[in-house]
């Protein structure tokens, strides 16, 4: 028997809430375990109910949806979070994935959708919206010319690792780890390293986590 996905609801709107609940509650192996209204709300039902994944909405009451994912990440790195918000802006998508979100997905999406996402995310897995994949990653027509050791220096800068780690790591100079990122920068058009994850995670060359 598959084991339950325990999901908790973040969201100041009840009516919303309620309307995803229902829509959760008819899958099977889905199990709603609490609803919060605000990030005060949030952290009090983390520290009282087991939770798998957080269906976190981008504006609240008392913080920003952003910033609430930041803080429950690093305070309970093992709980998922999906955004799941009404606004399809570019920047906040970003900021999700830079503060630990695994996933984005706008409110008016098909419910086939959302719970697509959650079982990837569940899975250890991302999922982010077709659209909204496709503005993740800009187009970088070289970038099949990456070679394997920049693509290695490419997942390393990634994760922010500076030169001396990467040059010790690799077992190559300081100088040549330069000249990695030189070439990468000028193939991609990326330095960012939380650009680059994006970039690694949307052609899978790291595992989505």
């Amino acid at each position: 028997m598959t084991a339950a996905i325990r999901i908790a609801l973040i969201d100041d709107h009840a009516l919303v809430r309620e309307g995803i609940r229902a829509l959760l509650e008819v899958v099977p192996h889905f199990e709603v375990v609490g609803e919060a209204g605000s990030g005060a709300e949030a952290f009090d039902l983390i520290q009282s109910t087991q939770v798998d994944i957080l269906l976190m909405d981008v504006g609240l009451r008392d913080i920003n949806g952003l910033e609430l994912t930041r803080q429950l990440r690093e305070r309970y790195p093992a709980i998922k979070v999906l955004m799941l918000s009404m606004y399809d802006n570019q920047e906040y998508v970003s900021s999700s994935l830079a503060v630990g979100a695994s996933g984005y997905v706008l409110k008016e999406a098909p419910s086939r959708e959302i719970v697509a996402a959650i079982e990837a995310i569940a899975a250890g897995g991302s999922f982010y919206s077709g659209d909204i994949a496709r503005k993740l990653v800009k187009p970088a027509p070289s970038e099949e010319e990456l070679t394997p050791r920049e693509r290695e220096v490419l997942l390393m800068l990634a994760q922010g690792l500076n030169n001396k780690v990467m040059a010790r790591t690799l077992h190559i100079s300081v100088r040549t780890v330069e000249t990695h990122r030189l070439s990468i920068r000028r193939k991609l058009a990326i330095d960012k390293p939380v650009d680059l994850l994006k970039h690694a995670l949307a052609h899978g060359w790291v595992p989505y986590d």
